[in-house]
């Protein structure tokens, strides 16, 4: 837990002096530790339960993670409302998300219950808001995934990825 009060203190620049002690009222932050329980009921084969203390967390924080989900140490989730992560998603440590990011599956129709259908998001990886990762794709370590982007595909280690919309607009002729 001290880690990840550590990694929300490094990584959000509202957090100084003695503000540092409203990083105990982060959502992101309650959403993690939640799932560490949840994850950890999970895979001891408990029914119900662990899904029952995911939605309660989804109610409270706005941040929906599956307790299948794999988190890795010091995800930070800024502002957590509209998170989503699907039940075998992989996250790597150090990771950092925006709100309204969604690591998700292809839909019901594309992905074959019991495989692996969500993505897999390697060390040091920075999502933007809204980011969205969809199917088994794997981002590796060091990648920035830009403000609303769509990834459907694998992203190398230490890509970045910008939004087609982040260029400045043109004026017409």
């Amino acid at each position: 837990m001290l880690d990840d009060i550590r990694a929300a203190i490094r990584r959000d620049p509202a957090l100084y002096g003695i503000r540092v002690l409203e990083v105990l009222l982060y959502p992101g932050l309650w959403a993690v530790w939640t799932h560490r329980l949840s994850h950890w009921l999970h895979r001891r084969g408990l029914p119900l339960l662990p899904r029952a203390i995911s939605q309660l967390a989804r109610l409270l924080t706005g941040v929906e993670i599956h307790p299948g989900a794999r988190i890795g140490r010091r995800l930070f989730i800024d502002h957590g409302a509209g998170v989503v992560i699907g039940e075998t998603a992989r996250v790597g440590d150090d990771v950092t998300m925006y709100h309204r990011v969604t690591l998700g599956g292809r839909g019901w129709w594309a992905d074959d219950k019991g495989s692996a259908r969500h993505p897999n998001v390697g060390d040091r990886v920075v999502l933007g808001v809204g980011a969205t990762v969809l199917g088994p794709v794997r981002i590796g370590d060091d990648a920035s995934v830009g403000a609303h982007c769509l990834v459907v595909s694998d992203v190398p280690a230490g890509t970045r990825l910008r939004s087609p919309t982040s260029e400045p607009l043109r004026e017409s002729p």
